[in-house]
């Protein structure tokens, strides 16, 4: 750092209804995975938390659940950790998909950002799949929605414009301290950061019935005694109906293969070692409904 440059800092929420790749734009910032994607909507349930460490500078992003209409326990949880995050942050970016028209979700998300004080940004995102006189109508009908600090069409898959936005939020940001290691990219434990690659192969490779009935739980993560280049992952992938654990194992136990052999490469990138990966199915009856359940299984609103 520089000794004239003041240093800032500063909590970024994005937020954005279900699948406009907020989850992508976070990936691409922190330049390593720690957001699950899928082209399944209302697979972020939890506030995942990434850093970038500049130069002069630390944005601590959150990758808020998409806002929604819940229809259970697990939505509305999911809904008002959104909504309580716009109380606690210091700008919010509003990200759009430039292919979707103006809909009911984001004429709700603009209902709650005008009652907020905290600057708002609008971006839009997946800007390489329309044509640019399309975007410039796109962006005219949310400008004369609401009055946004500052609107920035990106790219989060190709990064285009992203280091733009970067430096727009630079200026925004109040001067303050480095609140996290300039080497650390997220405020998760690594248990929660493999609970998510798994859930994310989950939703990948299974059909619709099952994607938001999953949770993943870690039982243990242990050193093997003989190699320590070696880790142990033990994890059991949790459903609400026997027919959903027959889908998940597959055809003589090949879908879950599967699940295990993609989520492994995910997490020796993450850990930096070797993995064994071990996982098992469960059913546990309607657990989205169940406080109980959502508390066991990481989701405690008392946190937020």
């Amino acid at each position: 750092m520089q000794e004239n440059q003041t240093f800032k800092s500063g909590f970024i929420s994005i937020i954005g209804r279900p699948n406009v790749g907020k989850s992508t734009f976070l990936n691409h910032v922190i330049g390593q995975k720690i957001a699950i994607m899928s082209d399944k909507p209302q697979t972020t349930r939890n506030k995942v938390q990434g850093v970038l460490t500049r130069e002069n500078s630390q944005m601590i992003f959150i990758d808020t659940p998409g806002i929604h209409k819940p229809k259970h326990k697990l939505g509305e949880f999911m809904v008002k950790v959104s909504k309580n995050t716009l109380r606690e942050v210091d700008l919010i970016l509003f990200m759009v998909n430039a292919e979707e028209k103006i809909g009911k979700g984001d004429e709700y998300i603009m209902e709650m950002l005008r009652d907020t004080n905290t600057p708002v940004f609008l971006v839009v995102n997946k800007i390489d799949l329309v044509h640019p006189d399309e975007l410039l109508k796109f962006i005219d009908e949310y400008r004369q929605r609401m009055d946004f600090a500052e609107i920035i069409p990106i790219s989060a898959l190709e990064g285009n414009n992203v280091e733009r936005l970067l430096e727009t939020i630079e200026k925004y940001l109040p001067e303050g301290p480095q609140y996290y290691p300039s080497d650390q990219i997220t405020d998760h434990p690594e248990r929660f950061i493999i609970s998510e690659l798994i859930r994310e192969k989950v939703l990948h490779l299974t059909r619709e019935e099952v994607p938001h009935s999953v949770a993943v739980v870690i039982d243990q993560i242990r050193r093997d005694e003989r190699n320590e280049n070696l880790i142990h992952v033990m994890a059991t992938i949790m459903v609400e109906r026997d027919s959903q654990k027959g889908i998940i194992i597959g055809k003589g136990g090949k879908l879950l293969k599967e699940i295990g052999t993609l989520a492994r490469r995910d997490i020796e990138m993450l850990l930096g070692s070797k993995v064994y990966l071990e996982l098992w199915v469960k059913v546990q009856k309607d657990w989205r409904n169940k406080i109980s359940y959502l508390r066991d299984f990481g989701y405690r609103e008392d946190e937020y």
